[in-house]
């Protein structure tokens, strides 16, 4: 699988946005990662729809939403109007996920299916196949600047045999704490898309376009 990096845009300086998606752009990032949050699921809010809509006219890269929120039903058309690429879902959040994955398909975005740190890769089986992403949280949702869970190493391991079993070829993202010493651990396990953030291309430690071109240059050789 190749590797892919998604930018947090949750990271992000907001208040020289664009420019910070310019750097993204030339340092070679494949999509932004968009976090939703309605203050139920998770105890915070985050990007709104305006932002969405003003964002997604000025930029070529792909939309990568994370929905955290609860009854992800009611907000599903409206990001996929907004401009989203990939629409990932919780698993926690809904009894009916085989109706989620087809509204977002009648859309014509790809799936995509969040497993939080408490959650077993095994309530993947019966609706894999009709994915095309799996995000395995490697923090709590919600907050940036976390601690990586290491027992998430385990679960992307888990999760790429089934894929293997299934003869399924579809991407493993990571999201927390995504750094040079967790890419290793976690591409080794199967895990080709990288949610960067405040670990590596937002760290402020040098401009954002050269942070995103180690990152990138750094998840491919290790």
């Amino acid at each position: 699988m190749s590797i892919k990096i998604s930018a947090s845009l949750d990271c992000a300086d907001y208040l020289h946005l664009l420019s910070e998606v310019r750097k993204l752009e030339e340092g070679g990032v494949d999509m932004l990662h968009i976090d939703i949050m309605d203050g139920h699921f998770v105890p915070n809010f985050a990007i709104g729809t305006n932002l969405m809509r003003k964002l997604r006219p000025q930029t070529h890269l792909l939309f990568d939403v994370h929905l955290m929120v609860q009854d992800p039903e009611r907000f599903i058309p409206l990001f996929a109007e907004l401009g989203a690429d990939i629409i990932t879902f919780h698993v926690e959040t809904t009894t009916r996920v085989y109706h989620l994955i087809d509204l977002i398909k009648k859309h014509q975005k790809k799936v995509g299916v969040a497993l939080s740190p408490a959650t077993p890769p095994s309530v993947l089986e019966y609706f894999l196949p009709y994915l095309d992403l799996v995000l395995v949280m490697t923090v709590d949702p919600g907050f940036v600047g976390q601690r990586f869970i290491p027992e998430a190493v385990t679960k992307v391991e888990v999760v790429r045999k089934m894929l293997v079993e299934k003869n399924r070829q579809l991407d493993i993202e990571v999201d927390g704490g995504i750094g040079e010493k967790t890419v290793p651990l976690l591409k080794r396990a199967g895990a080709n898309v990288f949610v960067a953030g405040t670990s590596s291309i937002f760290s402020g430690k040098e401009d954002v376009k050269v942070a995103a071109l180690r990152f990138r240059e750094f998840c491919e050789r290790c």
